[in-house]
C-alpha cells in the first residue's frame, strides 16, 4: 500500500524533482497555517473562558459585598457603642458564639458588671435557630450588639479588630455535640479547627494583642479511666471526632502562645446545663419527651452500669469563664511578633459530683410532676464515654472557682425556665 507521501508526490525521478520539493513546502505552509489558526482560536477560547470566570467571580464577590450583613458607618457605630466600657479597669471583649448557650450567659454577666461586649454568631441550624434568635433579643435588650457572621470569615474578623481594640477574646463558638460528628464530620473541622485558626490569626496580628480564653472540653479525656480527671492526665485517646478537634485546638493554641506571645487559657467544660440550654443535650430532650408523653432512651455502659456525668450548672461555668478573663494576664506580642513569654493555662470547670443519668431522670420527674417512660439501651459506639468527673483543684487555686449549685437545684431552675419559655401551663403547652 502506497504511503501518504507516495500518493502526494510521484516517485518518477528527475521530472518531478523540483515540483515535489515545492509541493512539500506548500503542504508544510498549509499545515503550519492551519495549526497556527487553531492555536489562535484556542488562545481566544481560553481568554474568553478566563474572562467569563473572572466576571462571574466579580459578580459573586460584588453580590456578597452588597448583601453582606455587616459593614458601613452605622454598623461600626453600633460595634463601638456595644464595646464601650462602663467600669474602671474594665474590658472590651469579643465573644464568639455569643448567641449560644454559654456565650449568651457569659456576655450578660460581663455586660452587667460594666464590661464592653461585642458578640458574633453564625446562627447555624445544628439546633433550632429560633432559640438562638431569642437569646440574641435578650442580649440586644441589654445593649449587646451581635454580629451575624462566621469566624471563618477573615475579612469580617479583621474588620472587627480594626473597629475595636479588644482587650480580650472569649472564644465559645464551636460545632458542639459528640454524636452529630458521625453525620457531619466536616462541620467540626470547619468550626473547631479552621475557625479557631482564623480567629487566632487575627488575634496575633492585632496591636495590641488581646488575651484569649476559649472553650475546650472535658471530652478530651476520652478513654482515660483515671478519675477524677486532672489537667495533667493523658488526653491522646479521644473517643469522638468532636473530642479530637478540641484536643487539636489545645495543641494549636499552645503553638500560637509559643510563637506569637498570645496569652491563652483553655477551659474544659463538664456537661453544662441550665436555662437557655442546648436542645440536643440529654436533660433538655428528656424534659421535652417527658412532657409530650414520649419514651426517653437511657443508655447503659458495660455490664449494664449506669452512665454518670459531672453536671455543671451554667452559673458556675460563667463564674469560671469570668475568673479566667480576670486572671488571664497580658499577651506579649505586637504586630505578630513575640516580645516575651505569655501565660498558657488549661483548667477543668466542673462540679466534682458525678450523678447517674437515671438519677437525673428521677429529678426531672419530680420537678415536672410527670412520670417518664424509660427505655434502657446499651451505649452504642458513637463517641460517648461512660462517665466524667472533674478535678477542679487547679481552678479553685488559680481562679477562685467554686461551684455552688447541685443538680437538684439547677434542674429546678431549668424546668422553671423551660415551662415558661415553651408556654406550658400545668404540664400542657399553651397555644
Amino acid at each position: 500500500m502506497p504511503s501518504l507521501e507516495d500518493e502526494l508526490f510521484p516517485s518518477t525521478p528527475g521530472k518531478f524533482k523540483i515540483d515535489r520539493a515545492n509541493a512539500m513546502n506548500r503542504q508544510f505552509h498549509r499545515c503550519f497555517a492551519s495549526t497556527s489558526t487553531m492555536f489562535l482560536w484556542a488562545l481566544f477560547l481560553v481568554a474568553l473562558t478566563a474572562s467569563y470566570l473572572s466576571f462571574q467571580s466579580f459578580v459573586y464577590t460584588g453580590s456578597r459585598y452588597f448583601t453582606a450583613s455587616w459593614g458601613g458607618i452605622q454598623w461600626e457605630k453600633q460595634i463601638r457603642h456595644s464595646a464601650q466600657i462602663h467600669r474602671s479597669n474594665g474590658m472590651s471583649v469579643l465573644v464568639t458564639g455569643a448567641a449560644g448557650f454559654v456565650g449568651s450567659h457569659v456576655s450578660l454577666a460581663l455586660k452587667k458588671r460594666g464590661d464592653g461586649i461585642v458578640g458574633i454568631d453564625n446562627f447555624n441550624n445544628y439546633y433550632d435557630p429560633s432559640l438562638k434568635r431569642a437569646r440574641k433579643s435578650l442580649l440586644n435588650n441589654h445593649g449587646i450588639f451581635i454580629v451575624e457572621g462566621d469566624i471563618n470569615d477573615a475579612r469580617l474578623i479583621a474588620k472587627l479588630f480594626d473597629t475595636v481594640a479588644f482587650t480580650h477574646v472569649m472564644h465559645l463558638a464551636a460545632q458542639a455535640g459528640v454524636r452529630y460528628a458521625m453525620e457531619n464530620p466536616h462541620s467540626y473541622v470547619h468550626s473547631n479547627i479552621a475557625g479557631l485558626v482564623t480567629l487566632l490569626e487575627a488575634c496575633k496580628s492585632a496591636n495590641p494583642q488581646p488575651s484569649v480564653v476559649w472553650a475546650s472540653s472535658s471530652s478530651v479525656y476520652g478513654l482515660n479511666e483515671k478519675v477524677p480527671f486532672s489537667e495533667t492526665d493523658r488526653t491522646d485517646q479521644p473517643a469522638s471526632l468532636y473530642a479530637a478537634t478540641k484536643k487539636a485546638g489545645e495543641e494549636i493554641t499552645h503553638t500560637y502562645n509559643h510563637i506569637y506571645g498570645l496569652s491563652i487559657t483553655g477551659l474544659r467544660f463538664f456537661t453544662v446545663y441550665g436555662p437557655w440550654g442546648r436542645p440536643d443535650m440529654a436533660y433538655f430532650s428528656f424534659t421535652r419527651n417527658i412532657l409530650q408523653g414520649k419514651p426517653i432512651t437511657v443508655y447503659r455502659g458495660k455490664n449494664r452500669a449506669d452512665l454518670a456525668r459531672d453536671f455543671t450548672f451554667i452559673d458556675d461555668i460563667v463564674k469560671g469563664c469570668v475568673g479566667s478573663l480576670d486572671t488571664s494576664g497580658k499577651s506579649t506580642g505586637s504586630g505578630g511578633r513575640k516580645r516575651g513569654p505569655a501565660p498558657y493555662r488549661i483548667f477543668n470547670l466542673g462540679n466534682t459530683s458525678p450523678v447517674t443519668v437515671p438519677t437525673l431522670v428521677s429529678i426531672l420527674e419530680r420537678h415536672l410532676k410527670v412520670k417518664a417512660k424509660r427505655s434502657f439501651v446499651d451505649m452504642p459506639g458513637n463517641g460517648d464515654v461512660p462517665f466524667t468527673h472533674a478535678n477542679i483543684s487547679l481552678a479553685q487555686r488559680e481562679l477562685g472557682y467554686k461551684p455552688t449549685t447541685d443538680l437538684e437545684t439547677g434542674l429546678k431552675k431549668f424546668v422553671k425556665w423551660y415551662l415558661s419559655y415553651y408556654g406550658y401551663n400545668h404540664g400542657k403547652a399553651v397555644n
